[in-house]
């Protein structure tokens, strides 16, 4: 360890690289929601449906495996824990390029083809109802693979923030790498719509999945436990686990606390952020998977022409990084109990997604209108998760956070599956029979539910939360 007068700030070095995993995260995840409206869902004569079982079925093997995610994470520790969830959903990430192929080959037999080729086979085969079929399961499998590695990604990122933050810091540096769903979900258009144009949809997946194993190089070298990293002064360590001991007056749970998965259910903190994920989660994959489709039914935009308003959507939603920064002034400087502060933050944002209500109607005078209101929306999320994240730090002891995390990750996954699902269903049921509601009619009559219960699901999963725990209450003392 550094001996200087001055204090080191190597927790930003690692703030970075979880910034960098999330951006990387989401790049992955972005890949098959721009590619499939004009390349892969015309090639295998996809429906709204078929894609929503895709996304309906990642969201949920995605639920399943946060559960244990977290759990592994604990048991493998930080830095391990992540270099194996990055890897897997890199490898996830390039199998989605192979899934044409493989539908060739089982369809006709030819293995042994090129990504050309395999296209020029599917285009002559007579049966589009087992072309549908196969090459949904294949990217399904896909998928899997990907919802394997990414579960990873956040009960690893929460439990790094917590080895390198103090509570008071947490939100915002949670912010700061939870923005990196922001800039991947802003700089994906850009690079895979291009990528996609240029060397086909496949190409993309595995552009994009290689930068997984780049970051992994980086990560062996660079994180070490902050006590055992020569990168951090005794200044640094000190002020990193300055509310070790206790924290405004109550004492927490040392690390040493133990918690088995099983007693995890037993505390009303753990349902309450479960609660708060399942409700908000699909919102934000909802925006994610279905805008690039939204903007091409309802205003006509497709391909590259979707570059712009998405880009703009997802800069807008940048201004979330200041989502950290509230809850933090209300623990410095009104004195809140972290806890309290973070609730207070998290009732402001809840009000903004209330926006939404207004996309679908305002859209008629402008395509500009809905990007900007979603935008708003989706910034509030971000505000919203980065501050739900940090709950889980201010209540459990260090040794649960990861576990804790992926429980609630796997509610938020349990929470997409019904909105992904429900959006695949109702958007071709509303296209079929032309349904009214609200004085909109076919799919964008569709757009308009979903777009409701998105608006109003942040005050409802506010409300329960602070049911389940109105007061700071810390968990300490288990057996």
């Amino acid at each position: 360890m550094r001996t200087s007068s001055k204090m080191t700030n190597y927790r930003w070095v690692i703030c970075a690289m979880l910034f960098f995993a999330t951006t990387v995260n989401y790049l992955d995840r972005q890949v098959l929601s721009l590619t499939w409206p004009k390349f892969i869902g015309p090639e295998f004569g996809w429906t709204n449906d078929d894609y929503g079982n895709i996304t309906a079925w990642f969201s949920i093997l995605y639920a399943v495996c946060m559960l244990f995610a977290g759990k592994f994470v604990d048991w493998l520790d930080t830095k391990k824990g992540f270099l194996w969830a990055i890897g897997i959903w890199s490898v996830g990430a390039c199998l989605h390029a192979f899934c044409g192929i493989a539908t060739s080959g089982i369809l006709a037999g030819e293995w042994w083809v090129n990504f050309a080729e395999a296209k020029e086979i599917i285009s002559h085969l007579d049966n589009g109802a087992q072309i549908v079929s196969v090459s949904v399961i294949l990217f399904i499998f896909a998928r899997f693979v990907l919802a394997l590695g990414e579960a990873g990604n956040f009960p690893a990122a929460i439990k790094a923030t917590a080895e390198y933050f103090p509570k008071k810091d947490r939100a915002f540096s949670t912010s700061i790498f939870n923005s990196g769903a922001t800039i991947g979900a802003m700089i994906a258009p850009a690079c895979i719509l291009y990528i996609a144009e240029m060397w086909g949809w496949e190409a993309t997946f595995i552009i994009i999945g290689l930068l997984g194993f780049v970051w992994m190089a980086f990560w062996t070298f660079i994180y070490k436990k902050p006590d055992n990293n020569k990168g951090v002064n005794a200044l640094e360590l000190a002020y990193i686990q300055q509310d070790h001991q206790t924290d405004n007056g109550v004492e927490i749970a040392e690390d040493s606390t133990k918690l088995s998965f099983m007693q995890c259910f037993r505390f009303r903190q753990t349902w309450a952020f479960a609660f708060g994920k399942f409700m908000t989660d699909g919102v934000w994959w909802f925006y994610l998977f279905w805008m690039p489709k939204y903007l091409q039914t309802v205003f006509n935009i497709e391909g590259t022409a979707q570059v712009l308003p998405l880009t703009v959507l997802y800069t807008i939603v940048m201004i979330s990084i200041y989502g950290g920064w509230l809850p933090s002034y209300f623990i410095s400087k009104k004195k809140m109990n972290p806890y309290a502060g973070r609730m207070r933050a998290m009732l402001i944002f809840a009000f903004f997604p209330l926006l939404a209500l207004f996309a679908q109607p305002l859209g008629g005078y402008s395509y500009w209108l809905p990007v900007v209101i979603i935008g708003i929306a989706a910034a509030a999320h971000q505000a919203w998760s980065a501050n739900i994240f940090s709950t889980v730090g201010d209540m459990f002891p260090k040794t649960a956070i990861a576990t804790i995390t992926g429980i609630g990750g796997m509610a938020g996954g349990l929470g997409s599956f019904f909105i992904q699902k429900s959006a695949g269903m109702l958007f071709d049921h509303a296209g079929k029979t032309n349904i009214r509601f609200l004085g909109f009619e076919g799919e964008p009559s569709g757009y308009f539910v979903i777009f409701i219960f998105c608006a109003v699901a942040y005050l409802i999963g506010w409300i329960v939360m602070k049911a389940l725990v109105p007061k700071y209450k810390p968990i300490t003392g288990i057996s």
